[in-house]
Order: C-alpha cells, then sequence, then structure tokens
C-alpha cells in the first residue's frame, strides 16, 4: 500500500477543520495518482459516508464542498442541510463557507464527477471544473476560486467525527518514571524458558510506511538512552526495506545486549512486496541476514541466503503486524486479504501474534497532546476495534504505540507505551516456547511408546514359551 500523502499544508488543513468540528481526515482519493475520471473517483469515494472535496488550482485557491450523505450513484438529487462549499485562500484570514440555497437539493447523485449545480468537479473526465453560481449555491466566481477552473490536484476524504474523551480508559498504564524503569528491568531480566534459546526473535509485517523499521528506532532509542537511526526509514512510495534484516539491541551505548531480536521485512503491497513464501522461509529460520528480497519471486534453497540448517534460535518466536492508525478506516480489500492469508499461515505454524498501532498521535489529536489519553481516546478504541474484526485478532492482542519521529530527546511517556508492547511480545514468546517444550515432551513420550513397543514380542515369546 503506497503512502499517498495530503496536498493540504497545515494552514490549510486547520482553516478546513475550523468548518468541520472536531473531526479526522482520512485521504479516500488523490487525482495526481488516481485519476481525474469520475470512474476512479466512484470506485474510490461511493459509500463512504461523510466526505469533503479538496480541489487545488493554480491561482493558489483551495476549495470544494462537503456532504454528510453517501456517494451512491443513484441518479438523484440529494437534499442535505449540512452540506456546504468553501473557499480556503491566503487572501483572506478566514475560510468562505456557503450554504446551500432554501429548499434545493445539494448536490445530483449521478455517474459524473461530483456535481453540486454551482461546481462540477472533474467536468468531463477531466482536471477542470464547472462553475454555475446560482445554481444550488451563491458566490462569487472570483471569491470561490479565483476565476481559475483548472485543477492542479484533486483529493476526497472522509470526515470521521472525534468523539471527546471515554470516562474511564480502558486499560490501566503506570505513567511513572518507576514503571517505566520496571519494564526496562524486566526485559533485560528476560530468559526464554528453552535453555538453547538466550533471545526471543520477533519478526515486523506490515503495508509500506506503517513504521516498522521506525519502531526498531524507538526501541533501540529507548534501550540507548538517546536518539539512534539504525534501521533505515522513510516514507517513500516503496519499501525502504529491501532486505531481511536482524537487529539487535544493546542497553546503553556499549551496555548489556537485550534479550530480543527485531526482525525487519519489507513492507507489504497489494501487487507484490513480500513474497508469503518468503515468509514462512523467515519464520522457520531459513533466510539469512541481509538476505535482499528478490521481486522474481521466492528464495531458493540453493541461494546464497538460504540457511538449510536451523536451530530453535533461528526460527521466529513472535510475529508482530504493524499497521499505521491513520490508514486503518482506508485499508484496502487486496491488503486485508494478504493480511488474513499471513495471519492464517502463521496460526497453522503455531506462531503467536501481536498488532501494533502505530502514529496513534497522528491518528487523534488528543493524543497528540498528551499520550496519556491513548486509552481514554475513543478514536483509538473505536479503529482498534475495526483492525480486530477485520483481521480476526483479538482486542487484547492490539497494541497502540507511538515511534520516536521528529523528536530530538526521549519522552517517559513515549518510552513506557514501547516498553509496555516489548514486555508483551516476550510474554508471547513465552508461549511458543512452552508449546515447543510440550512438543518436545509429547515427541519424547513417542519415543518412549516405540521402545515399549519393540520390546513387546520378547515379553509375549517368553510367555508363550512357558505355557508351551
Amino acid at each position: 500500500m503506497y503512502a499517498i500523502k495530503s496536498a493540504l499544508s497545515k494552514d490549510q488543513e486547520k482553516q478546513l477543520l475550523s468548518l468541520l468540528g472536531r473531526v479526522k481526515l482520512h485521504l479516500l482519493h488523490k487525482a495526481s495518482i488516481h485519476g481525474f475520471t469520475a470512474d476512479v473517483f466512484h470506485r474510490h469515494c461511493d459509500n463512504q459516508g461523510p466526505t469533503v472535496i479538496v480541489a487545488y488550482n493554480a491561482a493558489g485557491f483551495v476549495y470544494g464542498a462537503y456532504t454528510s450523505k453517501d456517494y451512491t450513484q443513484g441518479g438523484k438529487g440529494v437534499n442535505d442541510e449540512k452540506t456546504f462549499l468553501y473557499s480556503i485562500s491566503a487572501e483572506r484570514n478566514k475560510p468562505l463557507r456557503v450554504a446551500a440555497i432554501s429548499g434545493q437539493c445539494a448536490f445530483t447523485d449521478g455517474g459524473t464527477g461530483p456535481n453540486y449545480g454551482a461546481l462540477v468537479f472533474l467536468h468531463d473526465d477531466r482536471p477542470e471544473v464547472q462553475s454555475n453560481p446560482g445554481t444550488g449555491f451563491n458566490f462569487q466566481a472570483a471569491d470561490m476560486h479565483g476565476n481559475d477552473l483548472t485543477l492542479t490536484e484533486f483529493e476526497v476524504y472522509r470526515v470521521e467525527d472525534l468523539e471527546d474523551l471515554l470516562p474511564k480508559a480502558w486499560r490501566n498504564i503506570v505513567w511513572t518514571a518507576e514503571q517505566k524503569q520496571q519494564l526496562m528491568k524486566a526485559i533485560l531480566n528476560y530468559k526464554p524458558d528453552i535453555k538453547t534459546v538466550h533471545q526471543a526473535r520477533v519478526l515486523l509485517v506490515g503495508p509500506i510506511g506503517a513504521g516498522k523499521s521506525s519502531f526498531f528506532n524507538s526501541i533501540n532509542s529507548a534501550f540507548r538512552g538517546n536518539m539512534t537511526s539504525q534501521a533505515i526509514a522513510g516514507t517513500a512510495g516503496a519499501s525502504v526495506t529491501t532486505q531481511f534484516r536482524t537487529y539487535t539491541i544493546k542497553a546503553g551505548k556499549g551496555g548489556s545486549v537485550v534479550p530480543l531480536i527485531l526482525c525487519d521485512t519489507m513492507g507489504l503491497e497489494e501487487n507484490g512486496g513480500l513474497d508469503i513464501e518468503d515468509l514462512v522461509n523467515i519464520y522457520k529460520g531459513h533466510i539469512k541476514d541481509r538476505y535482499q528480497f528478490s521481486t522474481s519471486g521466492p528464495i531458493l534453497t540453493d541461494a546464497p541466503g538460504y540457511k538449510k540448517h536451523v536451530t530453535l534460535s533461528d526460527r521466529i518466536h513472535c510475529v508482530v503486524y504493524v499497521v499505521d492508525t491513520c490508514k486503518v478506516s482506508i485499508l484496502s480489500q487486496k491488503m486485508l486479504e494478504k493480511l488474513c492469508a499471513i495471519r492464517r499461515k502463521t496460526n497453522q505454524l503455531g506462531i503467536p501474534q501481536l498488532l501494533l498501532m502505530t502514529k496513534v498521535d497522528e491518528a487523534c489529536p488528543l493524543v497528540a497532546e498528551d499520550l496519556k489519553n491513548v486509552y481514554r481516546s475513543f478514536y483509538i478504541q473505536k479503529k482498534a476495534r475495526e483492525l480486530s474484526e477485520s483481521l480476526g485478532i483479538p482486542l487484547s492482542c492490539i497494541l497502540p504505540v507511538k515511534n520516536y519521529s521528529e523528536e530530538l530527546d526521549l519522552d517517559q511517556d513515549t518510552d513506557t507505551l514501547l516498553f509496555g508492547a516489548v514486555q508483551h511480545m516476550l510474554n508471547f514468546a513465552d508461549s511458543f516456547f512452552e508449546n515447543q517444550a510440550e512438543i518436545q515432551e509429547g515427541n519424547d513420550q513417542m519415543e518412549l511408546y516405540r521402545s515399549s513397543d519393540i520390546s513387546r514380542p520378547d515379553y509375549r515369546e517368553q510367555k508363550e514359551h512357558q505355557i508351551i
């Protein structure tokens, strides 16, 4: 899934939000990438609930339309008293807002581009707007779009309400320096149940731009006590990570090694990206560190990066899916199907799984104000439930976190969430080790039964000899 960015500046977004209230915007359609046609607009934007159109022109105007109703291509006029047109310009201190003329429909719900009468977007499947002031809405053309009807960009966002904080946190977190130190100490003192394994090996899996590499860098920074950037992270449209990487972590510069290995892979894409067969080979410990993934197909057993002889230490002990909270609502069906297919394969191999919701501060302004609100945010809880339902992952296995991205200094609350996530990973790795111990015990019992079966004929021969 490519990381598609909004063309709105911070100031433009702030002005637009001043018209919409306490909401979160989710980018559904970006014409410079998806196309300036009615067909692709409807594919991305039909039946999405409340939406806002954001049109851009070379004159510097940002303008469009909001509706609380669905686009359905029903072919009829739609009444919506909440609909309005708007315009944002650097020449004005505040945005222009234009309500519909009383008694007239808000828009015509047809198969063309969005038709609000006074403004018809994507006119004739071109990057153009037809302007008809007085048809449904009254405005001066110069004030709305500066008489520049050619689009340089056209975006559509889904508009989601941000509820107030929950009266009670849906999880209890102790946000103290002592708690942070206790979590850190527990992680450093962790020892796997199986003596031959010294470090839990955790694999991070997720779409492009979800924050897998950034999560490792954040964990590494929290343990080191200063910002680090060992794993290559970024916001490119294609996966920044193209190799399989295994990262160890040290507590402080030159300090002791943390009993955890975080493994990073290339990001998942709707078409292409990480091959599920490569993923299975990673699970089983067959892929070496720094193996360069191939777009032509999965690794072959005779390839230089393939490890034939593996031990339990080489295998993956816990799988962690990483999803950008800002994009939960717009995960494509193909991406959801790919994640579900990976989850089924992971279940078959008996590997415990968690899910990290990253960028919670970007997803919810209340969390951005204070990270302690993360478990009181109605919005974050809602997104966690959506992921639980769509991927079949228990809510108890979904953990919101914040990665370090633009900070220069560490933050106690951020570290507390990060260390808490690592603690859960180690607990889940323990479940894997316990299952392996039970399997080994079962195999030992089978060997004992086989030994008994082998000796049984001797007993029968003795007994028969006695009877004779």
